[in-house]
């Protein structure tokens, strides 16, 4: 169950630090990648938060993956997803992989926040980039998993955009989401369980709003974007129930979602898992990348 994440969460920031290469179809020849390293795309009450990016060799423009570590919120960083993000970009994609806030000092909505702020950035910074802002994506693995998914439906709210925002000048959605080991929805949780009060502020009967405005699933509508969730069969940590009932949600709405069950693992092994790791990529390049025979912009 979830409820055993707390202690297991010291181990997620480590176990998905690399061998994601290897899973993803490589181009017949992997492209050259440029990174740049601690770009500043938000600051709060001093602190800057700063994102990688992983460019493609090319003119552009080219689509996007934002890449959201996990960690339970409170654990984690940019250079968690490194080999992910490299993996991307090798094969056309661009890649941003941020930091964000973590609990308990900085409790939920921070999380998700910083993750449209990001996404705001990068539409800003589209040009000195060469992004293409039509075709980005979310990936994530599960604390970033979920904040892909909440992103993905819930977009940035117009309340969030600057006043000073053109009319008609729109910030960017995600337009494909692809996340792996992600809990979905909050409020099937036990009322008086107090597991994520170091996130949440509380229980879910102290809280009911706090748990559902923190659920991708409660969010799940017509025009959120495609989603992908890959999970381990055997997960103790996260139930497969929670991604399936987002899954569930969006096809109820209309929206393409799949859901693929790694046979016999856990949490911690299908973050490497190539089988997952494949079909999420798959289902990232139909979204993203031009079939092939169409020109990319190079």
């Amino acid at each position: 169950m979830l409820f055993r994440w707390l202690a297991c969460c010291p181990f997620l920031a480590l176990a998905t630090a690399g061998g994601f290469s290897s899973a993803f179809a490589q181009e017949p020849q992997p492209r050259e990648v440029e990174v740049r390293y601690n770009l500043v795309y938000a600051s709060h009450a001093g602190k800057n938060l700063a994102l990688d990016v992983y460019l493609p060799s090319g003119e552009g423009p080219f689509p996007a993956a934002m890449v959201v570590h996990g960690g339970a919120w409170r654990l984690g960083n940019k250079g968690q997803l490194a080999s992910y993000a490299r993996a991307l970009a090798e094969n056309g994609i661009a890649s941003f992989a941020i930091n964000y806030r973590l609990a308990p000092e900085h409790p939920f909505p921070a999380q998700i926040e910083d993750c449209r702020d990001a996404l705001r950035w990068i539409g800003d910074n589209a040009a000195t980039y060469r992004i293409d802002t039509a075709h980005i994506g979310g990936v994530g693995y599960s604390a970033g998993g979920h904040l892909v998914a909440l992103l993905g439906a819930q977009g940035i709210p117009d309340e969030e955009s600057p006043d000073e925002e053109p009319a008609n000048r729109k910030p960017p959605r995600l337009c494909v989401v692809a996340a792996g080991g992600a809990p979905c929805d909050f409020r099937v949780f036990p009322e008086r369980w107090d597991g994520l009060a170091y996130w949440l502020g509380g229980t879910r009967r102290q809280l009911p709003d706090v748990y559902r405005e923190a659920s991708p699933a409660a969010f799940a509508t017509a025009d959120d974007p495609p989603m992908f969730f890959y999970h381990g069969e055997s997960d103790a940590l996260v139930p497969r129930q929670s991604p399936q009932i987002m899954v569930d949600a969006l096809k109820a709405a209309g929206v393409e979602a799949e859901i693929y069950l790694a046979p016999g693992i856990g949490h911690i092994a299908t973050t490497a898992d190539a089988e997952s790791l494949r079909r999420g990529f798959e289902f990232l390049q139909k979204h993203l990348l031009p079939p092939q025979g169409e020109p990319d912009g190079d």
